[in-house]
């Protein structure tokens, strides 16, 4: 953990720059100003170029530096939609996004972090040509002036040839131009054929009117073939496979066994009966709970993994953890954050076997108020592992079944309460389902299987936010430096606009800024067919969760303080959690927190997570995809077998067809005007419904419907749909 210099010189900097008498200076000119030495030039210069590159302050001609606002300039990444317009999004501000029209994007790239100067006569409407995003209402417009940091070295995507070319296409189809590519002067074991996925190195580009080139250093194969999607992903998000040899090394040094003389030293545990509640193929176990009744109220133990023990501040397997920031959990595999040796073994909280753990008690009151917390290190030897379902089950049956069910029965009865009382205080209900993918040995999908979090995620889900609570509160309250979860509140303009997005759907809806307003459509939208739409709109017009070194809070749960601690096997976040918790106990040596450190390791694991979160996703896409492609390759290879149906509900109404949404996958689609062949159908706008001309037949918003598969398009990851026949019938 590299520390952060200069943070007064950052603090005068921006004084400097805001002050009103301020007129723009160059490196040398502000050396003066700040009265600073010759010596301290260089720490100067990095430190503006870290400014720069985080949106801070702007550098404008002459190599001189302003406040971005000040010269109608904004700073920050570039999005950029597949139909070639682009959005400019602040990292650091809660300005509104900046539009950027397809012509005004000069040679940026998905992703690159780039200076735009904002145009002065006005906005652009949704109404204008050149724009074809999802939200409506008006937007500051700008272009692209600058590119601070590109974004990718490389790009993963298929090789393809022209007349005259070969050239790549991109995976992700937010790089809207193709990379030529001249495979002669590539020297590789293996020559790659037309069709192949390969790694292309990007070459500097800087004229927009000819397409960008690179050099193939890598080919991954037959799109087609096993493993060659998964292996894609990790090229593309730069994940690492392996630990390096010095990181293995240092874990193969720890014991598989916990040293009695290091258990001798904490509070044991190991005669109470601590259970582990985790998904069927779990393999890293972070946290165990105990409940138990005391007059008038419970006690509730969360006894976590204990990874600052084995992982010292600095050294090697810290600085590999920090690098990764968190496990990143793909649909054929799991590449973690610290070696099997520590997240499989002697870290993870195996039944009937001795773990060091850090442990939260919580007293609770009889009407779920907290009376009392108190935090110590233990040593614990859990007496059962269950998973998901087989806690559903014994929840579901008699608390006399046995002494795990009486344990469970209890432990349900006070997560219960606390749910009821969260939702009291204002959390929002954003749970969604989940897809399992089930993959054979060759990595093919066979089977989706559908997540729902029901109570036995419910009874863990409220035991940790508990904990992670209390120990935000704890250190915010000692004043120690440390890292919290922050969800900050969304911008009113957002809401405003997820309000009439909301009223598409003909719910009449007051002031989404007051939370009681927000939670009453999250309850008049529960099970209903259009409730995963409604959601995910929401999400996405409320700010991203991150980590900062300051107690912000949290919108979605509507908690005053929240950090995350009880996860350190798999979230860099958690272990510098516990480790502040170290400095509380009178460890400091243990912990060597510094705030300036903090900051870089917020900003680091909180870009980390948006990468594993990203990759996660577009894993689970493609095998999906190719689940619904292989359902429509077999019934093309056996003409007279039937073909698969699917229930799904119509989501939303467009005047080119009806999207679906299959509720057993998780999953929207297409069904095409032109699919809808029984009749003449004519769209009615008014009131979002298509309508036969003959046979007077309706398809409206939630309405459920019979699909089957009509075409996978795997680069544009979508899945088009038919309409059944036996559903088409009056």
């Amino acid at each position: 953990m590299k520390p952060s210099p200069g943070g007064d010189l950052r603090a005068k900097i921006l004084r400097l720059l805001a002050s009103p008498k301020y007129q723009p200076l160059d490196k040398v000119q502000l050396t003066k100003k700040l009265g600073l030495k010759p010596d301290d030039r260089h720490d100067l210069k990095e430190r503006l170029r870290e400014m720069e590159l985080e949106g801070s302050i702007a550098r404008i001609k002459k190599d001189r530096y302003v406040q971005p606002e000040t010269a109608d300039l904004f700073p920050g990444i570039i999005k950029f939609s597949d139909k070639g317009y682009a959005f400019v999004v602040s990292p650091i501000s809660s300005d509104p996004d900046l539009f950027i029209a397809a012509e005004n994007t000069w040679v940026a790239l998905h992703g690159d972090k780039v200076l735009a100067r904002v145009n002065r006569d006005g906005f652009v409407d949704a109404r204008d040509r050149r724009y074809r995003g999802p939200e409506a209402g008006q937007r500051r417009e700008g272009r692209v002036i600058r590119i601070l940091q590109r974004a990718n070295e490389t790009v993963v995507g298929t090789l393809q040839k022209s007349k005259q070319f070969h050239y790549v296409v991109a995976d992700d189809p937010r790089f809207i131009h193709n990379i030529y590519v001249h495979l002669g002067q590539t020297v590789l074991p293996k020559q790659p054929d037309i069709g192949d996925k390969v790694v292309v190195r990007l070459e500097p580009w800087e004229m927009r009117h000819v397409n960008p080139e690179g050099k193939i250093i890598e080919v991954l194969g037959p799109a087609a073939k096993a493993g060659v999607d998964m292996l894609s992903i990790i090229r593309k998000y730069h994940l690492p496979e392996e630990f390096p040899r010095e990181v293995m090394h240092a874990a193969e040094q720890i014991p598989e066994e916990v040293d009695e003389r290091a258990a001798a030293e904490r509070e044991d545990l190991r005669n109470d009966f601590i259970i582990t509640i985790d998904p069927d193929d779990a393999r890293d176990f972070d946290d165990a709970i105990r409940v138990e009744e005391l007059p008038g109220g419970w006690r509730l133990g969360v006894h976590i993994a204990d990874v600052s023990h084995y992982v010292q501040p600095g050294g090697v397997l810290d600085r590999e953890a920090f690098a990764r920031g968190n496990s990143v959990y793909l649909a054929d595999r799991v590449i973690p954050m610290l070696p099997e040796r520590l997240s499989n073994g002697v870290c993870s909280l195996k039944p009937k076997v001795d773990r060091l753990t850090y442990s939260v008690f919580i007293d609770f009151a009889g009407g779920g108020r907290i009376r009392s917390v108190r935090f110590a290190r233990t040593v614990i030897r859990s007496v059962a592992r269950l998973t998901y379902r087989e806690a559903f089950a014994l929840l579901q049956g008699s608390p006399k079944a046995s002494p795990v069910a009486r344990e469970l029965h209890r432990a349900w009865k006070l997560a219960s309460l606390l749910r009821q009382n969260r939702f009291k205080n204002g959390s929002l209900d954003l749970d969604m389902p989940e897809v399992k993918v089930h993959l054979d040995k060759d990595g093919k999908p066979v089977r989706l299987e559908r997540i729902e979090n029901d109570i036995s995620h419910q009874l863990i889900e409220e035991f940790m936010l508990a904990a992670n609570e209390v120990v935000a509160r704890e250190l915010k309250n000692r004043q120690i430096p440390a890292i919290y979860r922050v969800h900050e509140d969304p911008d009113a303009d957002r809401l405003l606009e997820y309000r009439d997005f909301v009223r598409s759907y003909n719910y009449h809806v007051g002031d989404l800024t007051q939370r009681m307003e927000m939670q009453k459509l999250l309850r008049a939208v529960r099970d209903k067919p259009e409730e995963e739409a409604i959601k995910l709109g929401l999400l996405k017009s409320l700010k991203r969760a991150v980590y900062e070194t300051a107690p912000l809070g949290h919108y979605g749960l509507a908690k005053v303080n929240y950090t995350h601690f009880t996860s350190p096997i798999r979230r860099y976040a958690d272990l510098v959690v516990h480790r502040s918790l170290a400095v509380l106990a009178g460890e400091e040596k243990r912990a060597r927190l510094a705030a300036a450190d903090l900051t870089n390791v917020a900003a680091h694991i909180s870009a980390t997570e948006r990468v594993a979160a990203d990759a996660e996703r577009e894993s689970v896409k493609l095998k999906k995809l190719e689940y619904f492609q292989n359902l429509l390759q077999e019934r093309l290879a056996n003409s007279d077998g039937e073909p698969t149906t699917f229930p799904a509900t119509i989501v939303d109404v467009r005047n080119y067809g009806l999207l679906v949404e299959l509720p057993d996958f998780v999953l929207s689609g297409l069904v095409h005007v032109s699919e809808l062949d029984d009749d003449f159908y004519q769209f009615d706008a008014t009131r979002q419904r298509f309508v036969g001309k003959r046979r007077r037949k309706v398809y409206a918003i939630g309405d459920r419907i019979e699909v089957e598969v009509a075409d996978v398009d795997t680069f544009k990851r979508q899945v088009d749909f038919r309409i059944a026949p036996d559903t088409d019938e009056d």
